[in-house]
């Protein structure tokens, strides 16, 4: 199942992979699950979300 948060702002992002670096986007396919160890979290400026270790 494909990691997906939605943010205070309402828009829905899903998790993504390339290489080691891990990022969300608003793209659906090819989405990846959220790593055991791994948490969300969302920049309360911006309102943009990261993964983070717990």
């Amino acid at each position: 199942m494909v990691c997906e948060h939605t943010n205070s702002k309402g828009k829905k992002y899903y998790l993504h992979q390339s290489g080691r670096l891990m990022y969300f986007s608003g793209d659906p396919k090819k989405g990846i699950d959220l790593p055991a160890g791994m948490t969300i979290v969302e920049n309360q400026r911006t309102g943009l979300p990261m993964v983070k270790k717990k």
